[in-house]
């Protein structure tokens, strides 16, 4: 299909009907898994009870099972998704190499040493309480510190190449993974249980907190993304074409790096360290949206679309057991990643 072209005023946009409709059919998707999310469980609330309760219609246990319970873990379920499918999505066109993800070279990691020293030395829960505020600034703390680290190792001969920096982001990962170990086996046993669960990723009594800080970072940081949309679709093809378009990749690729870093940590923060949803939905939504690069909105909404249905799967396979998020995503992620590098290894990129 060909783009659209549409004229407003001095502004020329283009619009591919299949990216128009790939955003339409995702966000249906999102909005029918939300309701699921909220519909469903031990305490089945008829979609109809669902939708008055969302609309401010509704009224009695209905009412109260949807906006105190399941409404908070569904929306930041939605919002963290959405936030590690945008922060995936960057990692893996700056780094130009589809196994740069968060969760795997280290930016999770850091996020989630820095958040564990907030719940253990800090004394605060993992599921908030009022103190919610805490894990995020630490989270904030170690995933930056990471990044930095990770970027001045990576930096060789006055450039980054993309597999120099999985490499060292992986090496980082194990080393953050030791000490966020340290401090757990340091810690009393209620603090350390609280940790463990977090660190799997949870979204098991998440409430309008975390529904803040996730909807605050996708407000503050993904319009900022999108504003250096020109510089994250020309960092996808090799430095010197993007410095001929007058590019200046090294302050780009900073500051796209320290955005997504941000996303992920303020993710991590609210869910834990999920895994996998940041490497896969990048994949997903380019193969979806049948482009070269990779689609920064559309794999944003892959990744609230991931995120929502693995968390669905674990509060019903084993009910009344709700299993964590986490082991939902790894279960399915660990062989896509197994995928991921099998292809590598078949284009010669595998190392």
């Amino acid at each position: 299909m060909r783009p659209l072209s549409l004229e407003l005023g001095p502004l020329g946009v283009r619009l591919r009907p299949r990216i128009a409709i790939t955003v339409a059919a995702l966000a249906l998707t999102g909005f029918g898994a939300l309701v699921a999310s909220v519909s469903l469980g031990t305490y089945a609330i008829p979609v109809g009870d669902v939708l008055g309760a969302l609309l401010g219609t509704g009224s009695g246990d209905a009412d109260l099972i949807v906006h105190q319970l399941r409404l908070p873990r569904a929306l930041t379920a939605l919002l963290v998704g959405a936030a590690f499918g945008v922060a995936g999505a960057v990692y893996q066109a700056v780094t130009r190499n589809p196994l740069a993800s968060p969760d795997l070279i280290g930016i999770s990691a850091g996020a989630g040493a820095g958040a564990v020293a907030a719940i253990v030395i800090g004394g605060v829960t993992a599921a908030g309480a009022g103190t919610f505020g805490a894990v995020p600034f630490g989270a904030l703390a170690g995933a930056l510190a990471t990044a930095a680290l990770i970027y001045v190792l990576a930096w060789h001969g006055g450039t980054i190449t993309g597999y120099r920096f999985v490499l060292v982001g992986i090496a980082a990962n194990g080393v953050l993974a030791a000490l966020t170990r340290w401090m757990l086996a340091r810690a009393d046993i209620d603090q350390a249980s609280r940790a463990m669960v977090w660190l799997t990723g949870s979204l098991n009594g998440r409430g309008y907190d975390h529904v803040r800080w996730a909807g605050l970072a996708l407000l503050l940081l993904v319009p900022l993304t999108l504003a250096l949309a020109r510089s994250y679709q020309l960092l996808q093809y090799d430095d010197d074409t993007a410095l001929s378009l007058g590019i200046p990749i090294g302050r780009a690729r900073i500051a796209l790096l320290v955005l997504a870093t941000s996303l992920a940590a303020l993710a991590t923060a609210a869910a834990g360290p999920v895994a996998f949803v940041a490497l896969g939905a990048p994949q997903i939504a380019r193969r979806l949206a049948g482009t070269a690069g990779i689609p920064l909105v559309i794999s944003g909404l892959t990744g609230a679309v991931l995120l929502l249905l693995a968390d669905l799967a674990a509060r019903l396979l084993f009910a009344p057991t709700e299993l964590p998020v986490g082991i939902i995503t790894g279960a399915v992620g660990a062989p896509y990643l197994l995928l991921l590098l099998a292809r590598a290894n078949r284009s010669g990129k595998g190392g």
